[in-house]
């Protein structure tokens, strides 16, 4: 099979028709082989119903219904299980997406052999307030800590070689980060190709502002996973040692200056009527602790079942 599509929908009842028709068309057009996945994110207005009189019309149309609403990351988690293409792609359900992209993008997977091609959304049809200028800085953080120069990540519209979708875990709200997951297991050849973006048709967003700042949260336990998750006392060590030390210093100063002053006839403040006595005291507090949560880290990383687990690209 050529392309899987996969689609995750929440009360999109109304966009449904009018997108598998448009990715019907372009897959007729091209002849390629393909599926849709559609992965019903716990709707509430009917579009279970819509995705089965659908699948009468369209045999390579399939579908996944969820008993509430998990998430986009969920559905994609579950839509990658099952794509069977050698080529999988996603995108919104919302119609904003087009599929006239795909043959381009596919070209790219294929004969350019990239990993992974992204989306541009460079002509926005959104807000500018709202979507723009957060959507611009949210970006500029993303290629700053991952490394991966996109000028938008978190474009919905997306292809990739179908071993990749088999070796990332999309969980929780990391469905922005797919290139970070993608990088992190080992696929790095990633381009992006500038997409048609069109204005929502039917019904409103389901995203508002906070997800930028949960969007930020994620990528640094993203960037802290990939970076100390096989090796916390690389972080808590250091970081214990470093703060350990700074309190030490400090209070062998404290001593030191009192005991100069003491020996010199000069006024000096007993060293427990300090305040940074005890600053002092608790950085070298912290600094145990945080060591000891370096051993608890390397503990808990030695018992994961994932300790060992490395991609293999080939083997002869």
């Amino acid at each position: 099979m050529d392309i899987s599509v996969i689609i995750p929908s929440y009360n999109e009842r109304e966009s449904l028709p009018e997108l598998i028709a448009w990715i019907d068309r372009v897959m007729q057009e091209h002849s390629f082989s393909y599926e849709i996945l559609v992965i019903d994110d716990g709707s509430t207005d009917g579009s279970w119903t819509e995705i089965q009189a659908l699948s009468e019309k369209y045999p390579a149309l399939h579908g996944l219904s969820f008993r509430r609403n998990y998430g986009k990351s969920a559905a994609l988690y579950c839509g990658f299980e099952r794509a069977k293409g050698t080529v999988v792609f996603t995108m919104d359900a919302d119609l904003q997406d087009s599929p006239d992209e795909i043959p381009e993008m596919y070209r790219m997977i294929v004969e350019e052999d990239y990993d992974l091609v992204s989306g541009w959304k460079k002509h926005r049809k959104d807000n500018t307030f709202t979507k723009n200028l957060p959507s611009k800085l949210y970006n500029a953080t993303a290629r700053r800590i991952t490394g991966i120069k996109l000028h938008d990540m978190n474009c919905g519209l997306k292809a990739y070689k179908n071993e990749v979708v088999k070796s990332v875990e999309v969980y929780g709200e990391m469905h922005r980060y797919i290139p970070y997951l993608a990088k992190n297991a080992g696929f790095c050849k990633i381009a992006e190709k500038e997409v048609h973006h069109q204005k929502r048709k039917y019904g409103k967003s389901k995203f508002g502002l906070e997800r930028f700042v949960n969007g930020f949260l994620d990528l640094q336990s993203l960037w802290f996973l990939s970076t100390f998750g096989k090796k916390p006392m690389h972080f808590f060590g250091y970081s214990g040692l470093a703060m350990f030390f700074i309190g030490f210093v400090i209070t062998i100063w404290i001593i030191v200056d009192k005991l100069v002053c003491q020996a010199n006839g000069l006024k000096f403040r007993p060293v427990t009527d300090q305040p940074l006595f005890y600053l002092a005291l608790l950085a070298i507090i912290l600094g145990v602790m945080l060591f000891l949560a370096g051993f608890v880290g390397e503990m808990i990383a030695r018992s994961s079942s994932e300790r060992n687990k490395y991609n293999i690209k080939s083997e002869l």
